[in-house]
C-alpha cells in the first residue's frame, strides 16, 4: 500500500466509531484509496444499549458481539488493539497505551499511529459526580466487561440465597438502581423478569417477591430528559412490576450496605447501581490543547471538526455539538451517533475530492425505551407527526428491535442480517432465556 494515500485513524469501535469505520473501509480501504485504521481497547464490539440485558443475564454477550479483527478483514479496514492516551496534532500522531494482560504482563507495547483525519469516537463512562462512596461499591454498565461483572455478581447473590438453609438477611437481594435515564429503567424491567425466569428455572427457595429492585433519581420523575407523557407512562408501568420508584432524592454517599439520600433516606441494598450521569474518558480532557467542557466531550462545530483543529473529528456520547434551535447540545444517544457516522463518511470524502464540507443537523426520531416482555413505551417525532405522538405495546416494540436491525445492517449488509436474525430465532429456540453461568 502506498504511503501516499490519506491514512485515516477512527479511535473507538462503539456504535458511530465501527460504522464509520466499516463504510470508510468499503468505499475506500478496499480500493487501495485511503489506509483505514480502527483503534479500541477491546477485541469485540456490542451495541451499547444491549448492555443492560447482558447485566440481567436475558443476553448472552457472546451470542451478539463482533469480533474487530473479523469485521476489518470483510471490511477493508485495518484493527489495532489498543487503549489511545495521548495526542500530538503537530506531527499529526496518537499515542497508544501498552496493553498489559491478567497476569501483568506487557503483550504489546506502547505505540504511534499516524493520521491524516483523526475521528474521535470512544463514547462515555459514568460519572460519578465525586460522591463518596460510589467508585468503591456501585457497580457500572459502561463495558460488556463491568454488564458480565453484574451478571455474575447477581447469579452468585441468587445461588447463595437459594441454598444458604436460613430466612434472607434484610436487604439481602436487593438490588438499587441511581439514576432513572433508560439504562436504569430497562434495567430494572430486565431484573424483573430474571427474578421469575430463576425462579422457573429451579432456584425456587428464593421467590421473586424477595428481590425488592428500587429506582432512585435526583430529578421529580422518571426519564427527565424525555416528554412528560412517556415519563409517566414509564413510571406506570414500572410500579405495576413492584419497582420501587423513589424521585427528588438525590444522593449524597454510597456504603457498602446502602444508599443514603440528602433528605435522609437510607435504602439498603446488596447490589447497588450507578447510572445517573455520564461523561467522556478522562485523557480527552484538553488533549494537547483541543477544547473540552466540564464533561471531558471535545466540542467540535457543526461539520463535527474539533473547534481547533480541522483534521481532528468527533463523534458519540465524546462530542460537544450545539443542536441547531435548541438551548443544549445534540443528547448522548445512539440515533445521534448514527446520524454523526454518516456525516463525517461525507465529510472525509468530499475533503478527498476537493468539495465543500456538510454541516451536522441532528434529526430527532423520538425515544423508545423496552420494559422487557412486559412493555415498550415511545414517542416518534419529526416527519412522522406534528411534535411527538405516544406510542405503547406491539407497536413500540417492533420500532426498538428495528433501531438494532438497522445498526447490523450498516454493518453487514441486509442479507447477512436477514440470516443472522434466522440464526438468533433457531438459538432463543433451544437456550435458556437466562444466561445461567
Amino acid at each position: 500500500m502506498s504511503n501516499d494515500i490519506p491514512k485515516i485513524v477512527v479511535v473507538g469501535g462503539g456504535a458511530g466509531g465501527l460504522e464509520l469505520v466499516t463504510k470508510l473501509g468499503k468505499k475506500l480501504g478496499k480500493k487501495g484509496k485511503a489506509q483505514v485504521t480502527l483503534v479500541d481497547s477491546t477485541h469485540t464490539h456490542i451495541w451499547k444499549p444491549l448492555l443492560h440485558e447482558v447485566a440481567a443475564g436475558t443476553l448472552d454477550s457472546h451470542e451478539d458481539e463482533i469480533e474487530y479483527l473479523s469485521q476489518a478483514n470483510c471490511s477493508g479496514f485495518r484493527f489495532r488493539l489498543g487503549r489511545m492516551d495521548g495526542l500530538d496534532r503537530e506531527n499529526k500522531q496518537i499515542s497508544v497505551a501498552p496493553t498489559i494482560n491478567q497476569e501483568g504482563l506487557e503483550i504489546i507495547p506502547r505505540r504511534k499511529f499516524d493520521y491524516d483525519y483523526l475521528i474521535i469516537s470512544v463514547g462515555s463512562i459514568s460519572h460519578d459526580f465525586g460522591i463518596k462512596g460510589v467508585r468503591d461499591h456501585c457497580l457500572f454498565l459502561d463495558t460488556t466487561k463491568q454488564a458480565e461483572t453484574f451478571q455474575n455478581k447477581l447469579l452468585q447473590a441468587y445461588l447463595r440465597a437459594h441454598t444458604q438453609g436460613k430466612p434472607l438477611d434484610e436487604g439481602q437481594l436487593n438490588i438499587a438502581i441511581v439514576g432513572a435515564g433508560a439504562t436504569g429503567i430497562e434495567l430494572s424491567a430486565q431484573l424483573h423478569e430474571v427474578s421469575h425466569l430463576l425462579t422457573a428455572y429451579g432456584l425456587d427457595e428464593v421467590k421473586p417477591q424477595d428481590v425488592k429492585i428500587s429506582i432512585i433519581e435526583a430529578a421529580n420523575r422518571v426519564l427527565p430528559g424525555l416528554p412528560e407523557n412517556l415519563s409517566a407512562a414509564t413510571e406506570d408501568e414500572l410500579r405495576k412490576l413492584g419497582v420501587d420508584v423513589m424521585t427528588n432524592e438525590r444522593v449524597v454517599e454510597v456504603t457498602d450496605a446502602e444508599i443514603k439520600t440528602e433528605s435522609g433516606k437510607t435504602i439498603p441494598a446488596a447490589i447497588k447501581v450507578w447510572a445517573a450521569g455520564i461523561k467522556a474518558p478522562e485523557f480527552l480532557k484538553d488533549i494537547d490543547g483541543l477544547e473540552t467542557n466540564w464533561m471531558n466531550q471535545l466540542v467540535v462545530r457543526q461539520t463535527l471538526q474539533s473547534t481547533l483543529d480541522d483534521n481532528i473529528y468527533a463523534i458519540g456520547d465524546c462530542c460537544a455539538c450545539k443542536w441547531q434551535g435548541h438551548d443544549e447540545n445534540v443528547p448522548p444517544r445512539a440515533q445521534a451517533a448514527h446520524q454523526m457516522a454518516s456525516l463525517v463518511y461525507k465529510s472525509i470524502i468530499n475533503r478527498m475530492n476537493d468539495k465543500e464540507v456538510p454541516e451536522y443537523e441532528y434529526h430527532d426520531y423520538g425515544s423508545l425505551v423496552s420494559l422487557g416482555r412486559y412493555s415498550t413505551v415511545g414517542n416518534l417525532m419529526g416527519n412522522l407527526s406534528r411534535g411527538s405522538m405516544m406510542i405503547e405495546g406491539f407497536m413500540a416494540r417492533l420500532m426498538y428491535l428495528s433501531l438494532y436491525k438497522m445498526h447490523q445492517v450498516a454493518l453487514f449488509g441486509p442479507f447477512r442480517v436477514v440470516m443472522l436474525s434466522l440464526s438468533h430465532l433457531f438459538r432463543r429456540s433451544v437456550h435458556p432465556k437466562i444466561k445461567l453461568h
